[in-house]
């Protein structure tokens, strides 16, 4: 790691622990990944709780080769996150969590669902892209999450999780905690308003300023 400054890896590391105290992760569920420099990522390591995670549960990755250069052996979904990182040079950050109502919608039909019931959906997230189910860590989840986050910010894996990305980690952070506060809401029973049509495009239009 004496490639990277341990200022670095400690930022890191205190983002995964930011990821676990607003509730995205349960135990080894979710990673975490950071693009740092021209083509180098940090990324948690294979099985790691985000929560406790440590220095030494970093792993360090060649963007161009898709090796890790520090030894460790990160993310079984390292393919997806290394590609997000590379069709988007405006993303540094990719989180793959799983936060509890979003997940139960995960493993319901989630393209059912009208996820503008709350303003920051549209200026923050916008439309999730939602994928079939593939085993974990294999080459054709990462290709549908790679094809799907070329134009979305958010996509939901049916019965696995969720991925979001973001210009730095409060940005994606912050995408996955409003997803998962509307999910909330649209499995409270409530049977809640969506934003009318008139409200989106300005919702959206201010997003991107």
């Amino acid at each position: 790691m004496d490639t990277i400054d341990p200022k670095t890896i400690k930022a890191f590391v205190a983002a995964c622990h930011k990821v676990a105290e607003y509730g995205l992760i349960r135990c080894s569920s979710g990673n975490l990944s950071w693009r740092i420099g021209k083509n180098l990522a940090l990324l948690s390591a294979s099985r790691s709780w985000l929560g406790e995670l440590n220095d030494s549960q970093v792993a360090i990755c060649e963007l161009d080769s898709e090796k890790c250069i520090n030894g460790k052996t990160p993310t079984v979904e390292t393919r997806f996150h290394l590609g997000i990182l590379k069709q988007r040079p405006e993303i540094n950050v990719v989180l793959h969590f799983q936060s509890p109502f979003a997940t139960a919608i995960a493993c319901g039909d989630p393209s059912r669902y009208d996820y503008n019931v709350i303003i920051e959906i549209p200026v923050y997230v916008g439309d999730p892209a939602v994928i079939d189910y593939f085993m974990p860590g294999t080459e054709p989840l990462a290709q549908k999450v790679i094809e799907a986050m070329q134009d979305h910010d958010m996509a939901i894996l049916r019965n696995h999780g969720q991925v979001t990305c973001g210009k730095d980690f409060n940005d994606a952070i912050q995408k996955a905690v409003f997803f998962e506060l509307a999910c909330q809401i649209l499995l409270s029973g409530a049977k809640p308003n969506t934003l009318g049509p008139d409200a989106l495009p300005p919702l959206r239009a201010a997003g991107k300023g």
